[in-house]
């Protein structure tokens, strides 16, 4: 990124992805409870990772979301198509907290999980075609996110009422 455009390009797309990002997160964060009766009734898998896993894994995931975003928007010649598939993202992203945590609703949260997945995958799919290391820092967080989907299924497949 010597090309001074290049790197004027990022700095504004970058304030762009973390400002989203960041709302991405407060909004989630603030629709989540896991110290709430009902999360705390459901029947979880011994592989669920501890609760601070969470809090630590989510940051540094939401900032590698606005980083490869932002290399995306900077070398893209289809902005348009990056800004929309991150813009999706985020969407699906935000949406899971509220129907799992606030809705008690593990199957509906899934059916959210299935889309941001898809969703991961044009998301990744558009990164890499306008910058290779943008698309690649992206894979953990589509990795977490097929966990958080396998972890998701086995808490609704085992807590029927819910």
């Amino acid at each position: 990124m010597s090309d001074p455009r290049k790197k004027n390009g990022f700095a504004r797309a970058l304030l762009g992805t973390a400002t989203a990002v960041t709302a991405a997160a407060v909004t989630g964060g603030m629709a989540g409870d896991a110290d709430s009766t009902w999360y705390r009734r459901l029947r979880k898998p011994r592989w669920q990772p501890p609760g601070w896993a969470f809090g630590v894994v989510w940051p540094v995931l939401y900032a590698t979301i606005a980083y490869a975003g932002a290399r995306a928007l900077a070398a893209s010649d289809d902005r348009p198509g990056v800004t929309r598939a991150l813009a999706v993202n985020l969407a699906l992203n935000t949406a899971w907290t509220p129907l799992f945590f606030r809705a008690h609703a593990p199957r509906l949260a899934m059916a959210d999980l299935l889309a941001l997945n898809a969703s991961n995958a044009v998301l990744v799919s558009r990164c890499l075609r306008a910058d290779r290391g943008a698309g690649l820092t992206l894979l953990p967080y589509a990795g977490w996110t097929l966990f958080a989907t396998a972890l998701n299924g086995w808490i609704a497949a085992r807590n029927p009422g819910d």
